[in-house]
């Protein structure tokens, strides 16, 4: 037993051994200053000079930036409309609905991204950022709609109903009850779309077009022309710390909120509702 479990621990570090190193070594590389990973001569910053200096990635990060905030908002909104109709009624069409946002989770890239292609193309409509913000919208709006499906499923309808009962209206009823207990799901679903949508290469790829390369196509580029390009190390390393950085503030942010704040947020919004339809019929009367 003690040998099996010896044999585990070792294979668990054999693994992450197997994932960090490669992350470590690129990081010490973006402090290299000799232009080639083989051999160590000297620390030194200028990778990071030459980095901040080369106008044509920032560029490529700005294009990223604008399609990934673009998608994310585009699919956030039709994700949660989405969830929110699958939720609410159920018949042959939803089903093919629910089918057509799961086979966006596990259709190919390059069988989505030639098909994109062809359709833009056969509609006449030029590749650009346009095209590659609806590519983007395309494949995270299902991530959305399941993140907040998997809310709808354990969600309490009673809440809605004490809502009403109170005189909440149904739009009070969703923006005061629903929404703060779907948010968590809404949130996860909009993080992961702006983290796929930021990292995607094989999509954007296709329906890109001149000047509008986001940055993983960007860099794709330069290492097919230097394979050894330096300023890639750089640049890598302050995707990781910014990374690392949101990660350490979300996880901050969740230890604040504590597990009542779900439902505090839910008794408050009914208290609220009755509040406000109580001053309604003071001000009719």
């Amino acid at each position: 037993m003690k040998r099996l479990q010896r044999r585990s621990l070792a294979t668990f570090w054999t693994v992450l051994l197997f994932f960090y190193v490669p992350i470590v070594v690129l990081v010490v590389n973006s402090f290299n200053a000799s232009r080639f990973s083989g051999a160590w001569k000297g620390f030194t910053f200028k990778w990071y000079r030459l980095l901040f200096n080369d106008r044509e990635i920032w560029h490529a990060l700005g294009n990223t930036m604008q399609v990934a905030v673009g998608a994310t908002f585009a699919a956030v909104v039709l994700g949660t409309l989405a969830a929110l109709a699958l939720s609410k009624w159920k018949g042959r069409i939803q089903s093919a609905h629910y089918g057509l946002l799961y086979t966006h989770l596990v259709l190919p890239d390059i069988l989505m991204g030639i098909s994109l292609l062809l359709f833009f193309i056969s509609i006449g409509l030029k590749q650009g950022l346009f095209t590659v913000f609806l590519a983007h919208t395309t494949f995270c709006v299902s991530y959305v709609a399941m993140a907040v499906l998997g809310r709808l499923e354990d969600f309490d309808n009673n809440l809605l109903e004490a809502a009403r009962d109170l005189g909440a209206n149904p739009w009070q009823t969703f923006w005061k009850v629903q929404f703060p207990l779907l948010l968590p799901g809404i949130v996860a679903g909009g993080l992961l779309s702006f983290t796929l949508s930021i990292d995607d290469f094989v999509i954007t790829f296709f329906v890109s077009g001149t000047g509008s390369d986001t940055l993983p196509v960007k860099i794709y580029g330069m290492i097919k022309r230097s394979p050894n390009l330096p300023e890639i190390n750089a640049l890598s390393t302050l995707m990781m710390c910014v990374t690392i950085l949101a990660v350490v503030a979300s996880r901050m942010m969740q230890g604040r909120k504590g597990p009542q704040a779900s439902a505090g947020s839910a008794k408050a919004a009914s208290v609220a509702a009755r509040q406000e339809n109580q001053g309604g019929r003071v001000r009719r009367g």
